[in-house]
């Protein structure tokens, strides 16, 4: 008889590594309401490996809801969500935490866990794979690659608020999932920190993972992202290019201000100025 170990090593479905272009999540006319209220209607949109897809739209839009749907955390009244391929029902919980990693706006923690324990538990589903031993080199990485090193033995509580959004961004660089669900990682953070997220978040795109980030900061997803799509009212009213996307005349309808869009004097990319 096999050891234990091998057995549970068998039993487990890991993700193949995604071709550049694969489809990691898909919704498909996906319907979602809260409270008897529409909040995604009819919303169609594909994730790709080797991307950043920046989710924008003013709020109340449905960005936040729309990636909880994509997560398998926000159940859907129609439509399918798809990810690696399959319906979400499809997986187990944990056969789907080794496919999506996902960072919501807030992660409260009961118990003074350092912040080095909770990096590590992004490292819980791969427990018992041929993969596990790689989960002190998975947790050293990426508390290098969000600055959070220094502070690994402080508890988790005890942290800044803007430390404690790295170390949580940590925890889900550390899953190493092909797909990374990050809602408003930015929200907290100071210059500096912002675009070392969006950079992060290109870095994982060049390892060939999809990263699909909820922004409200138009110019960093103009500058980081390589897709845009718009949200308004439930539903996607744009998805492409930042600078196919990203037009005065959109935002303006969206957001309901006036808008002006200038090319960068450096690369193009759009620079959003409202008007004042």
């Amino acid at each position: 008889m096999r050891p234990l170990a091998v057995r549970r090593r068998a039993r487990t479905s890991l993700p193949p590594p995604p071709a550049p272009g694969d489809v990691l999540a898909e919704a498909d006319d996906l319907v979602v309401r809260l409270g008897g209220r529409p909040v995604l209607d009819g919303v169609g949109l594909a994730v790709h490996a080797g991307e950043v897809l920046a989710l924008v739209g003013p709020n109340g839009a449905g960005k936040s809801t729309l990636l909880g749907a994509l997560a398998g955390d926000v159940p859907a009244d129609s439509g399918e969500v798809r990810v690696g391929g399959a319906p979400l029902g499809r997986w187990t919980a944990r056969q789907l935490a080794l496919r999506r990693a996902v960072l919501p706006q807030s992660s409260p923690l009961a118990f003074p866990f350092t912040a080095g324990e909770v990096v590590r538990m992004g490292r819980a589903p791969w427990a018992g794979t041929v993969l596990a031993h790689e989960d002190e080199a998975a947790v050293a990485a990426a508390m290098r690659a969000t600055e959070v090193t220094g502070f690994a033995e402080r508890a988790y509580p005890a942290l800044s608020g803007g430390e404690r959004a790295r170390v949580a961004l940590a925890r889900v660089l550390a899953q190493r999932a092909p797909l990374l669900l990050l809602d408003e990682p930015t929200a907290a953070l100071d210059l500096h920190h912002q675009e070392l997220v969006l950079r992060v978040c290109r870095e994982q795109a060049a390892l060939g993972r999809g990263v699909v980030v909820v922004l409200h900061d138009l110019g960093l997803a103009a500058a980081h992202a390589d897709r845009v799509a718009i949200l308004s009212s439930g539903r996607v009213t744009a998805n492409g290019s930042p600078a196919a996307v990203l037009t005065a005349e959109r935002l303006s309808a969206v957001y309901r201000h006036p808008v002006e869009v200038l090319p960068h004097p450096r690369g193009g990319a759009p620079l959003i100025l409202p008007h004042r």
